[in-house]
């Protein structure tokens, strides 16, 4: 095993699955902290500053929407990677984990190979290059800074999720073209992240509902497109 220096969070209740998780985790090489429940997450959330964290949905204490909550309403958490554990048929908990600002959810039951395949994306995909032909995007009331991963409308900033800004982006990159949902899926979560239709729907809401502008059209079944 070849350490690799990224520590991973994993906050679950049940011994068996935090066992599971970690001895999987540690033959990739991570550095594995684990908590029982939500309040022991967010202590060592703080103490050890892992770059990805695993959260259970239910949990004692704090459930893992909470404990996600708290952390992206902190600047140091900006850019944690965070992904959920939730039941398959707790589908309102994953659009809620969505929305809270997860990367990503894996369903129970666990399977071990899946959740280290997914982790293995995510890191992947942040260590990607930024293009270098990203640049500034200009309209009447709307201004997109791709170097400065900052939105603004009518000239005061907008705070956006990672996820909700490079959507944002890449709709406006080509006004009135219609981006199809897998082209969308593929180009913001990548084809090795496994995520569903209901990840762009929650996603898009939460821009219109943030910008507060008319901005983004649903083509219904196809896609999106830009449009102001």
């Amino acid at each position: 095993m070849v350490e690799n220096g990224k520590k991973v969070l994993i906050a679950d209740d049940e011994p068996d699955i935090l066992e599971i998780i970690q001895y999987n985790l540690k033959k990739e090489g991570y550095e594995v902290i684990t908590a029982k429940d939500g309040d022991e997450a967010l202590t060592k959330a703080k103490m050890f500053k892992p770059e990805l964290i695993i959260l259970d949905i239910m949990m004692p204490k704090r459930n893992g929407v909470e404990v996600c909550e708290i952390l992206r309403s902190q600047s140091s958490f900006k850019d944690t990677l965070i992904i959920f554990l939730t039941a398959l048929s707790d589908e309102s908990s994953q659009i809620k984990g969505l929305e809270t600002g997860a990367d990503d959810y894996v369903n129970k039951p666990i399977s071990p190979k899946v959740l280290v395949s997914r982790v293995n994306a995510l890191f992947r995909r942040i260590s990607k290059p930024v293009p270098e032909n990203d640049h500034q995007l200009k309209f009447d009331q709307l201004e997109i800074d791709a170097d400065k991963y900052e939105v603004k409308v009518k000239g005061e900033v907008v705070v956006l999720a990672k996820k909700e800004f490079e959507l944002l982006n890449l709709l406006a990159s080509r006004p009135g073209r219609v981006f199809l949902r897998n082209e969308i899926l593929s180009q913001i979560w990548g084809q090795e992240v496994i995520v569903g239709d209901r990840t762009i729907d929650v996603h898009i809401r939460k821009i219109r509902q943030k910008l507060g502008l008319d901005c983004i059209t649903t083509i219904k079944g196809v896609g999106y497109k830009f449009d102001l």
